[in-house]
């Protein structure tokens, strides 16, 4: 296929990205005291800004919302002054960036718990997971059911959050809903149990997400506001009995509130992309915007589904850890770089900033 047009630049709302690849965010743990993202964030996110948009790492919206050791929040002013080298610096590159905000739910451990307090969640159910703590992998906590009174709440940290994604100079912001957390938790039935009005039918489970989405647009845009849904995964210990009809009323519903992306993890994430049945062009029928592709993507792929009007943009993930300028690679069609998993989480610069580029030396 000689289709070159992955390269070629894309309008995404108010910006213009130098081309339809885009780096899918993926946590590193490596923030600093207070949560703030390190000293090698900027080196790091600027070193892969030729990517046509940058999706950070997910990013907690409070002290509450976290669920793994020394990942970045954006809720205090050490935080957001940290987020402005990042994003200083990938737009001193020309590139753009969004941060994804999340708020991870049941997927967490008391020892990262304000006060040592029980996570929180729709319902009373243990994800049967584990979660990164205390410099290792163990199992989440037992979480207790968020009132009714508290969600709310839920919603205004997710607006504040864009808020000060804003103040920190980001082109826009994601909402986790995907993967397993909080958002999810609501939407799939497997980890929502509840009777009141965010629990029960496909209307009510999908409600808090479609509550914070129109909050985190109504304070930044919708043209700057975009969603990740991930329907079949199972990521997170969660499942769904409904995904099909569950979703494509999200899709929907995320569509007439003009959101500018939808950003869908395409099967299991990390995973097989025919893990279980989903019609994913009937969900994209639904989303009028940009429908951002993700999982186990590649470049035969992404230009496939390109030229069959699949999808717009195309996410990719783990090859921009060891892959710099991944871009550039597959435009070349150069070799890629392996990552090193031994230095995927945590740690300083080794296995972060030190990836070379084809140039030679990291820059």
């Amino acid at each position: 296929m000689t289709d070159t047009t992955l390269f070629h630049p894309y309008t995404l709302g108010p910006l213009q990205l130098s081309n339809r690849i885009v780096m899918a965010p993926l946590t590193r743990n490596r923030a600093g005291a207070g949560l703030v993202p390190s000293e090698h964030a900027a080196t790091y996110y600027s070193q892969r800004a030729s990517a046509g948009l940058v999706i950070t790492e997910a990013t907690q919206i409070s002290a509450d919302a976290q669920g793994y050791q020394d990942t970045p929040g954006l809720y205090t002013p050490a935080q957001i002054d940290g987020w402005r080298q990042v994003t200083d610096a990938v737009h001193a590159k020309g590139g753009k960036i969004f941060v994804q905000l999340w708020h991870v739910g049941r997927i967490s451990h008391v020892d990262l718990r304000p006060g040592g307090t029980a996570p929180v969640a729709p319902s009373a159910i243990r994800a049967a997971t584990k979660t990164f703590v205390n410099n290792g992998f163990h199992d989440v906590s037992e979480p207790r059911s968020l009132r009714l009174d508290e969600i709310p709440g839920i919603v205004e940290d997710f607006r504040q959050a864009a808020a000060n994604a804003m103040a920190a100079g980001f082109d826009g912001v994601e909402v986790h809903g995907a993967n397993g957390y909080l958002l999810e938790q609501f939407i799939k039935d497997g980890a929502n149990t509840r009777t009141d009005a965010y629990g029960g039918s496909i209307e009510n489970r999908a409600r808090l997400l479609l509550e914070v989405t129109a909050a985190v647009a109504k304070e930044i845009g919708a043209d700057r506001t975009g969603v990740r849904l991930s329907p079949v995964s199972s990521a997170g210990a969660i499942s769904c009995s409904d995904p099909q009809p569950q979703y494509d009323h999200i899709a929907e519903r995320l569509s007439a509130l003009g959101i500018v992306y939808l950003h869908v993890v395409e099967g299991a994430t990390g995973g097989p992309r025919d893990a279980a049945p989903f019609d994913f062009a009937a969900l994209r029928a639904r989303f009028k915007n940009t429908y951002l592709a993700n999982n186990g993507y590649d470049l035969p792929l992404a230009k496939a589904r390109l030229a069959e009007g699949q999808a717009d943009l195309f996410a990719f993930g783990r090859p921009f850890i060891g892959n710099p300028d991944l871009v550039e690679r597959l435009k070349s069609g150069a070799p890629l770089a392996a990552l090193n998993p031994a230095t995927l989480y945590g740690g300083g610069a080794a296995g972060y900033t030190d990836y070379p580029t084809l140039a030679g030396a990291a820059q």
